[in-house]
Parts: structure tokens; sequence; C-alpha cells
């Protein structure tokens, strides 16, 4: 059976604590694996969640702050010296170049693995074809910021009691599928519409257009909440949210199950965002992440 999950490597803000590691985040979808910001320290976080090198075949990078990008030179070494059988893509902010260029050669190795830079320069598509399209939008934060959604295609969930009326079975049921009608009955009237799956990534952001439009509609949301309500103008002067804005996105957006992250050292109680999120309207589940937690994509709508 195929696995979609989010593994969180790190969730701090700028600073790590004892607790909490910088940035890191895998999602598993299918057979691939997306890294998300690998900040410091991400190579022995992948170690302790049990993700290995060979699980990585994108790298996308919200922005070039230490906390979501130092971690790039040793995981970049480390799938070359596992030599990785695949090639890897990188996605990052095009102004970020130079940074990338430092990181990736920060010091001597060997290079095994081709490693295909793939650097964002507008809003829209970076992939679109195969299982998914891969979407960047642009963020409001001091430095160039993209977030990240990857949609599943639509497609059509056969039922097999019309099969069964049809008397349709075995083989030609994938001829069905393939060509859309077989003797006489069309694929529509033995499947449903299926709605594909929706996954978000927005990293250090005010609240913007890209946030709406990353937001809308995702089984999965992951998404800052650096403050708390209290300290909502520090929030914006320095290209931030809170939990209680980030839950009113998610909560407009319909999102079905949100994970709050990147977290400021300045909190010392995590259910405090869990308070204002519920305290903004969000209704759906909640997940406050934690470094090691696994979370699965939910499971598709009826």
């Amino acid at each position: 059976m195929s696995t979609r999950e989010l593994v969180v490597l790190g969730t701090a803000s700028q600073v790590p604590t004892r607790h909490r590691n910088h940035n890191g985040y895998l999602l598993r979808w299918d057979g691939e694996g997306i890294l998300f910001d690998p900040g410091e320290g991400t190579q022995r976080q992948m170690l302790r969640a049990g993700v290995a090198a060979h699980d990585i075949n994108r790298i996308c990078v919200t922005h070039f702050h230490g906390d979501h990008s130092l971690g790039l030179a040793g995981v970049i070494q480390r799938i070359n010296l596992d030599r990785v059988p695949h090639p890897v893509t990188a996605h990052y902010p095009a102004s970020g170049q130079r940074f990338f260029d430092r990181l990736r050669y920060a010091t001597a190795y060997r290079e095994n693995v081709r490693l295909t830079e793939a650097p964002v320069a507008a809003d829209g598509p970076l992939v679109s074809s195969g299982p998914y399209t891969l979407r960047a939008a642009k963020l409001s934060h001091p430095v160039e910021s993209y977030g990240y959604r990857l949609e599943e295609p639509d497609g059509r969930r056969i039922l097999p009691e019309r099969l069964r009326a049809h008397g349709i079975s075995g083989p030609d049921v994938g001829r069905l599928q393939r060509e859309g009608v077989l003797d006489g009955v069309t694929l529509e009237e033995v499947s449903a519409p299926r709605p594909g799956q929706r996954f978000a990534f927005i990293m250090d952001t005010r609240l913007c257009d890209g946030v709406h439009a990353l937001a809308e509609g995702c089984d999965l949301l992951v998404i800052e909440s650096t403050f708390l309500d209290a300290d909502a103008r520090l929030a914006a002067d320095h290209g931030h949210l809170t939990a209680t804005q980030a839950a009113t996105a998610a909560r407009d957006a319909g999102v079905r199950h949100l994970v709050l992250t990147h977290f400021s050292q300045r909190y010392p109680d995590p259910e405090a965002f869990e308070r204002e999120a519920r305290a903004a309207g969000f209704t759906g589940e909640l997940t406050v992440a934690a470094d090691l937690l696994r979370i699965p994509v939910p499971s598709r709508t009826p």
C-alpha cells in the first residue's frame, strides 16, 4: 500500500532548543520523498527519524535564512556519500542562487549523484507531469520566500456494485479504465469522481495572497505559527504569522488537517498554539508539530 505521510524533523524558529531542532520536513508521497527546508542538524534528525538519503528525490527550500537552509550542505553531501541511485532536484528562490552555491560546495567532497538545480523565479507550476503537480507561490517575508503546493490529479473511483450490474469483471475492468468505454458502457457509468489530494507547505510569511492560494482546499497544510496573538505586532514586523492568523487562513481555505510549526523559543507551552487556533474557529484536525512526529495525509473523503 502506498505511503503518504509527513515526517517532522525539526520545528524551531531561528534558534533551536533542547527539544526542537531547526526546521526540516520530509513528505513521503507514494514512492517519492520531498525534503522541505533542511535547517542545521537535519542530517542527524533524519537518522533519528529513520529517514535515509535514498528517500530524498526532491528538495524544496522556501528561503535562505539559516534555520531553513543551513542543513543543505550536509544533506547534499550525504546524498553523494550514500551514492543515491536516482537524480535529485532542488528548488529554491532564484534570488538566493549565491547562497545555494555556497551551501552546495561548502567543503570538498566527491559528487556521485546528479543534482538538478531548478530555481524558482515566479508563481506557477514547477513540475506538471507525472503523479503530481508541484506549484510555488511567493510569500511576504524580509527576504524572498516561496511556499509550495503539491496537487494530485483528479481521477475516478470504481464502484464495484455498478461493475457487477453491467457484468464487467477481471481484465475488462482495466480495459475500461484505459479506454473509457467497453461494449457501450462508459467509465462514468461505473465510477464516481475522486478528487486528488492536496498538500501545502508555508513557512516564514505575513498573511498575503500566496498564503491563501497555497492553502485552498488542502488535505494537509503545514504552516508556520511563530508567534501567539500577544506578539502580533512583532510577527508583522518580522514577516511571520501568529497561530490565530495561520488557523484563520486554514479555516477559510477548508483545510482538513492543519499542522502548526516553526515556534519561537519564547513560548514554553505548545498547547497555547492549539488554544489560539481553536479560538480562531478552526474545527478540522489539528497538530501542534513536535520533532520526529509522523503525520499521515488524511484518508480520501468518501
